[in-house]
């Protein structure tokens, strides 16, 4: 069954569509693909409350529900070719990207700070460094994608190496850079920036996900190498006996 407070997020991400058509207008594609975003959102979490101790979303969990449904509105309008707004696209991602710090202020001051939470939290970013990276890419070339397929290839390496897996230390270099990509790539996607400027910052970006990824890679590989070692067994120690 589904949750009040997923359900009110699904129709709260349609309301915002309706809004979104009524200022600047999306076709078919643009409604299909938002619609589509909301409804998934509202599975994931569905299924996540199912599994989890947690009866009901928590407060820093419907700031993010509301940062989902911008990020909804921001799939729309890279979808829809017909009536997509490249100033909507950057405003609304900005106010996605800047929600980014109270959710999690908001779970950790009312106590409420859960796995679910923080998954939630991250997928959104996630995602929505993805889809931003559609759009740049269709100005700087296909090589921006790797911004946002990079976690994604990650979590599918970790079918294959489970250890990929392990939690990690936190890090605030590792939350630094993840914010750095929103920011360079709304940027890069409003166009304001000279064409070699925002090539050079999406690149630095990119290296900076890079170093990030491959240095959380080579710290699990350390830790699973050291769990994994063979033990040598004791020396039994005998005194010589006189």
């Amino acid at each position: 069954m589904i949750n009040p407070g997923v359900f009110l997020g699904v129709l709260v991400q349609l309301a915002l569509l309706g809004g979104l058509d009524a200022v600047v207008g999306l076709g078919p594609l643009g409604w299909i693909a938002g619609s589509v975003y909301g409804v998934a959102v509202g599975g994931f979490l569905t299924y996540g409350l199912n599994r989890s101790t947690a009866r009901s979303l928590g407060p820093a969990d419907a700031v993010t529900l509301g940062r989902s449904a911008l990020v909804g509105c921001v799939t729309a309008l890279v979808v829809d070719t017909a009536g997509r707004e490249i100033a909507a696209m950057v405003v609304i991602a900005s106010v996605a990207l800047a929600l980014d710090a109270v959710d999690g202020q908001v779970a950790r001051r009312t106590g409420t700070v859960s796995p679910l939470g923080a998954r939630f939290d991250m997928e959104v970013d996630a995602y929505l460094i993805l889809i931003l990276s559609v759009t740049v890419a269709q100005s700087l070339g296909p090589w921006v994608l790797t911004i946002g397929a990079m976690r994604y290839v990650f979590v599918a390496a970790s079918r294959l190496w489970p250890w990929l897996n392990n939690p990690l230390p936190s890090s605030m270099a590792r939350k630094t850079v993840a914010a750095v990509q929103g920011i360079v790539l709304v940027m890069a996607a409003s166009t304001l920036l000279p064409l070699w400027t925002a090539y050079a910052v999406t690149l630095g970006a990119l290296g900076l996900l890079t170093w990030s990824f491959g240095r959380d890679t080579w710290w699990l590989l350390e830790q699973h190498a050291f769990s994994t070692a063979p033990v040598e067994p004791r020396r039994r120690v005998t005194a010589d006996v006189a």
